[in-house]
């Protein structure tokens, strides 16, 4: 084969691989490397995926049926992705929306949290980010947590 020929099939095969990151992608990827963080129980690659001054807030209800609030600081939750266990601790997300404007950015997702192959809740996972000089950050995460009317991930 001439090698102009087989330099353009190169190009046009290898284009869509090549195609820039939009924010949206970019924020979504940030998302992700916490759940792989927490799949692979990698604290300093959770870590990399939020801002120092990151809040985390937990909603759910009691068995009285009140709302409850739980607030967390990254430090806490960074060290319980880093505790050695038997089961990996696996966040399956889905409908996700991503929003970027400038540079704040949010995420909602349904999830599935699994402890290995054992369903343990669900709910909704909400992002907030802003962009920093080395990349997307997160700054705020809330969830939902639920053990009953939960919806499983998708296969």
């Amino acid at each position: 084969m001439k090698p102009l020929p087989w330099l353009a099939a190169c190009c046009v095969l290898a284009a869509p691989s090549l195609r820039a990151q939009t924010p949206e992608d970019e924020v979504l990827a940030v998302v992700r490397r916490v759940f792989d963080g927490m799949r692979a129980g990698d604290s300093a690659m959770a870590r990399s995926a939020f801002d120092a001054s990151a809040r985390l807030v937990g909603v759910s209800t009691d068995s009285a049926g009140n709302p409850r609030v739980s607030l967390a600081d990254i430090g806490q939750f960074l060290a319980a992705v880093g505790r050695p266990r038997a089961d990996v601790w696996d966040e399956r997300i889905w409908d996700t929306e991503v929003r970027v404007d400038g540079g704040l950015a949010s995420v909602w997702t349904k999830y599935a949290f699994y402890r290995g192959e054992q369903f343990s809740h669900c709910g909704v996972d909400v992002f907030e980010l802003v962009r920093r000089p080395d990349g997307w950050k997160i700054v705020h995460l809330a969830d939902t947590r639920r053990t009953t009317n939960c919806w499983t991930a998708p296969k």
